[in-house]
């Protein structure tokens, strides 16, 4: 008896240790404690701030939800058990998501991480080690909570548990931080991004992890809610090109007509397409508002290279990390000499998409914005769509071969699907295309060896015309002489030229030599061919290298560059778009602001494809039917993702707006009027939400179905 009394003694201070405010507060605090952890170790998302206080109310009743859960289990064992495999749980999910902002900058929702895990392991599992080796002291503080959590079990998940009237006041606490939370997030300047807007990676920063799973997985349920479409639409502004009605201005760089010269006539870039017709008779509201919304734009004007290519070659590269650092006189001297002849782009972009490369790739083979579905990337989503107005699709119907190469493994983010889907003959590591060296990465001039000689020979015996597209993965990071094997094949090259820069940016300039030796062997290939005049190449980057961004925040890209900038600010995505061929006989310079969805409406002017400008995000970069200070829907607009959850940043001809500080620059000598940046913001918001709503709703395909 007496050691029966003995031992419930000491079971009942085990039980009461800590008292009834541990058994309450313990999870609100242990979830907040991870939510300030992730926050305060990134480092472009402001600590303090009305989004510090959504989070704290959402931590507080996501914890006292579970330490509801767990009080209702009428086994304690059991309840004490499930809240360390909760806290365990949350751990892991957290590292993880710390990972994934460190390698790759951004936050991903557990679906995309399901779908990609065995990929990433499988081909970067050397550059995964590193990282977690680096994040470390994120690991250990991120399992504190789990391991207070088992030393405290007792107190945390008592016996008995709570009784009805303090249940009661529990829910009604949760209830209480619940609604506030709610309200802060719906009724204020960040809804888009709770709700049609809504992406792990813009949701982290305002809500917190937890809330962006819920949401994750909630949307992924009943739909993402849809956009309030109606206040994206505007008034059509059909502005004459600055040389007048039915003239069209001559770029920087290009002589003027003659005077004596009446002026040329030009159409527009569009099908037989009766949108307004089709709206009338549509029943799905969704696309009934895609009809209504391009019926409003105004198409770009077709202009004097328009049909400049036309029956000629292409070849489209997009070229892993490409920026315009890479370019160098003698290291690089084939980048050097295509960036300089041809067409020369002063006022290009690649925008970072937050899908990585699978993003920069989809916006310059599709001319779309891309966006999230739930888990899925726009590409990833393409494969279950109709996608006509690609190139590839465009030139394989104007009798064109088509085929397309990328050296790594075939698979890879599913391009074995993607690519076809979008018109082409596709080939990869394992799956079409052999190498002669196995390495990572992969050689981008051995892949050009391996299949130049094929579509070249066609043309020239047999009058096949080719669009060739190049995916390459040389100047994929990690950038160091141990873990990338172009890297080390130029290492010593770039040291002796540039002995005082660090590991990182002389890594970066060497892998990048593999992709200059490709493109040597493309254009030598071509000329010996006789056909260079016949062909044009256009390349550009996926994003901007951002390996090059350590997790400790050195930033050798700013290095390689010369001068400082942060991530979110324009000027970083500011790159080089390549469009040479050997019949341009003098540098034409192109000025207006553009970004990789131009590509293919631009392509598609210069080589007379018949194609509705309105269908895509971007425009010809060549249409002039514009007014550099006048809004217009059919103006030159650089959209940038809104990859911080700041909004959109954009440019266009009138000047530079910047999300990360809300300002608008105007360009020297440019005036805009008091409603000039909010009918943009309009604009900008109705491109990306009908980019997103053209792949959703299969949009090509009812165009497809109704020219039939």
């Amino acid at each position: 008896m007496n050691r029966y009394l003995s031992g419930a003694a000491g079971y009942t201070g085990r039980r009461n240790l800590g008292g009834p405010a541990l058994s309450v507060l313990f999870f609100p605090a242990a979830l907040l404690y991870h939510e300030l952890l992730l926050r305060l170790f990134d480092r472009d998302v402001p600590f303090f701030g009305l989004a510090l206080l959504r989070i704290v109310l959402f931590s507080a009743a996501a914890g006292l939800a579970v330490t509801l859960i767990l009080d209702l289990l009428p086994w304690r064992r059991a309840a004490r058990i499930a809240g360390g495999v909760v806290l365990g749980l949350a751990a892991v999910l957290f590292c993880v998501e710390r990972g994934c902002r460190a390698m790759f900058g951004l936050y991903y929702g557990v679906g995309f991480m399901g779908t990609m895990a065995g990929d990433v392991m499988g081909d970067f599992g050397s550059t995964v080690g590193r990282v977690i080796l680096n994040l470390i002291p994120f690991i250990l503080l991120s399992f504190l909570p789990l391991a207070a959590f088992l030393v405290l079990r007792s107190g945390v998940v008592p016996e008995p548990g709570k009784d009805s009237p303090a249940r009661i006041i529990m829910a009604a606490v949760l209830v209480a931080c619940q609604l506030t939370a709610f309200l802060l997030s719906t009724l204020g300047g960040v809804k888009n991004y709770y709700t049609y807007e809504f992406t792990p990676n813009t949701a982290v920063p305002h809500f917190g992890l937890a809330t962006a799973l819920r949401l994750e997985l909630e949307y992924a349920v009943v739909g993402t809610p849809a956009p309030p479409l109606g206040e994206f639409f505007d008034d059509p502004v059909d502005t004459p090109s600055p040389s007048g009605p039915g003239e069209s201005a001559q770029p920087s760089g290009q002589p003027s007509d003659e005077p004596s010269q009446p002026p040329k006539e030009y159409g527009f870039n569009t099908l037989d397409i009766d949108f307004e017709g089709m709206a009338e008779n549509e029943e799905n509201e969704n696309v009934k508002s895609i009809h209504q919304y391009l019926a409003s734009l105004t198409p770009s004007q077709q202009n004097e290279y328009t049909g400049m290519f036309e029956g000629k070659n292409l070849i489209l590269i997009t070229a892993e990390g490409f920026a315009t650092p890479a370019i160098d006189e003698e290291l690089t001297p084939t980048l050097y000499k295509l960036s300089r002849e041809g067409f020369v782009f002063h006022n290009f972009y690649q925008p970072d998409w937050t899908q990585s490369t699978v993003g920069g790739e989809f916006a310059v083979m599709t001319g779309v914005i891309p966006n999230w579905f739930g888990k899925r990337t726009a590409m990833s989503m393409s494969v279950e769509r109709t996608m006509s107005q690609t190139l590839g699709w465009k030139f394989r119907e104007a009798g064109y071969s088509v085929p397309a190469w990328h050296d790594h493994t075939h698979s890879y983010y599913g391009r074995d699907r993607t690519h076809p889907n979008m018109g082409y003959d596709y080939a990869g590591v394992g799956g079409g295309l052999e190498l002669p060296n196995n390495v990572w990465p992969n050689s981008d001039l051995e892949m050009m060896q391996a299949t130049v000689d094929g579509y070249i020979n066609d043309y020239v015996e047999n009058g096949q015309p080719f669009h060739a597209y190049y995916m390459t993965v040389s100047g994929h990071g990690y950038y160091n002489w141990g873990g990338n094997a172009m890297s080390r094949k130029h290492r010593e090259e770039v040291e002796a030229k540039y002995p005082d820069l660090s590991e990182t940016s002389q890594a970066y300039l060497a892998c990048n030599m593999e992709l200059d030796l490709a493109l040597e062997c493309l254009v030598d290939k071509l000329e010996e061919a006789g056909i260079a005049d016949d062909t044009l190449i256009v390349m550009t980057g996926d994003h901007y290298p951002y390996l090059m961004v350590m997790e400790d925040g050195t930033d050798y890209y700013n290095e390689l560059r010369g001068f400082e900038d942060k991530e979110g600010d324009t000027s970083r995505y500011r790159n080089t778009l390549l469009m040479w061929s050997g019949a341009i006989e003098e540098p034409i310079d192109v000025d207006v602001p553009c970004t990789s969805v131009d590509i293919v409406p631009t392509l598609c002017n210069l080589f007379a494809l018949p194609y509705d400008s309105r269908l895509y995000s971007g425009r010809d970069v060549f249409a002039t039917n514009y007014e550099p200070g006048q809004y217009s829907n059919c103006m030159p607009l650089a959209v940038f993702a809104n990859n911080k959850g700041q909004g959109n940043s954009w440019i266009t001809a009138a000047g530079t707006y910047e999300a990360s500080t809300k300002t608008f620059t105007p360009n020297e000598g440019v005036e805009v009027d008091e409603d000039y940046v909010k009918r943009v913001h309009r604009l900008v918001a109705a491109k990306v939400n009908y980019a997103k709503l053209i792949i959703q709703e299969d949009y090509y395909a009812v165009i497809q179905a109704e020219e039939k």
